[in-house]
């Protein structure tokens, strides 16, 4: 028999003063609620109340053991509230992993107004472009851009997204425009160094198939901020994710090329591991990047 229905049912019967009432108010026969006490105190090995038809009074060692359920039932009944409450109201510590650059353009500065309106929420950031272990490491969510999810997570599209080819105007005027993926031999690819990142090569389509094309040129690094400054200023062509040079898309600054042959989605996903209950700090938070990246101008805005 459970042991917290047992406790409920001495609880009860002390306090209503007999079986019948406290029965009545359990939805449940007098006869049923009087095993469950006659259980625990076969369980306990004591006698915990002298019960008559008329007359209900507690042992010495029923007063004491009465003592400890009220708080016991007091402190579940607060546990119970916390864990009700935390899945409609955003409270605690969250804490988020993001790719370095998209981060800090595009999750950390939306986190004062998150706070502002949830403010029993702490959020912690690890912006970096190493593949964090979420459960090992401890994050409430990863935010990705593509590459394979785990089974064992659920990945919630923010935002649509694609990896495309781009240099400036200027670096085409000097070296030729690229025809086709075999062109890109001929020209100076700047490429993310990072294990995991592109020293494979980079990724594209034809005839329907993924293929990896080799890259070389005579700069690369870890960081994806100091490769769109070098792609910007013209000394090479870059494979770059279209949150990032939206804006100079549409002023002109970056021309793309080989866009027939660009993976159709590389899509930016909140990724957070399978739980039954989401806790609100989570969803919440995910749904307010989702409503920011929705807006109409809000990636051209730069």
């Amino acid at each position: 028999m459970d042991k917290l229905k047992q406790i409920e049912a001495f609880v009860s019967v002390v306090e209503k003063g007999s079986l019948a009432s406290a029965a009545l108010e359990q939805n449940i026969t007098p006869v049923m609620l009087g095993r469950r006490i006659d259980a625990l105190e076969k369980r306990l090995g004591t006698k915990l109340m002298h019960r008559t038809t008329r007359h209900l009074t507690l042992t010495e060692q029923g007063t004491v053991f009465l003592d400890h359920c009220r708080k016991l039932l007091t402190e579940l009944d607060i546990a119970e509230k916390i864990i009700s409450e935390g899945r409609h109201k955003a409270t605690g510590h969250l804490v988020v992993s993001a790719p370095a650059a998209f981060g800090r353009k595009h999750v950390a500065p939306h986190a004062p107004a998150f706070i502002a309106t949830n403010p029993e929420v702490q959020i912690s950031f690890n912006l970096t472009d190493r593949v964090v272990d979420l459960v090992r490491e401890g994050y409430d969510i990863s935010i990705r851009i593509g590459g394979a999810i785990d089974p064992n997570f659920v990945a919630v599209k923010l935002a649509s997204n694609r990896r495309v080819v781009c240099g400036t105007p200027e670096y085409f005027h000097r070296n030729g425009i690229p025809k086709t993926l075999e062109d890109i031999a001929d020209h100076n690819c700047l490429s993310f160094n990072l294990q995991g990142g592109q020293q494979r090569g980079w990724y594209f389509q034809q005839g329907g198939k993924p293929v990896i094309i080799k890259t070389a040129g005579n700069l690369d690094c870890n960081d994806g901020e100091l490769l769109h400054r070098w792609v910007s200023e013209g000394l090479g062509l870059g494979w770059r994710s279209t949150w990032e040079i939206e804006s100079q898309l549409a002023s002109g600054e970056l021309l793309t090329v080989l866009d027939e042959f660009a993976l159709p989605h590389y899509d930016i996903m909140a990724v957070y591991p399978q739980q039954r209950h989401l806790p609100a700090k989570v969803r919440f938070f995910i749904d307010r990047l989702k409503s920011i990246y929705a807006q109409p101008d809000y990636w051209s805005k730069g």
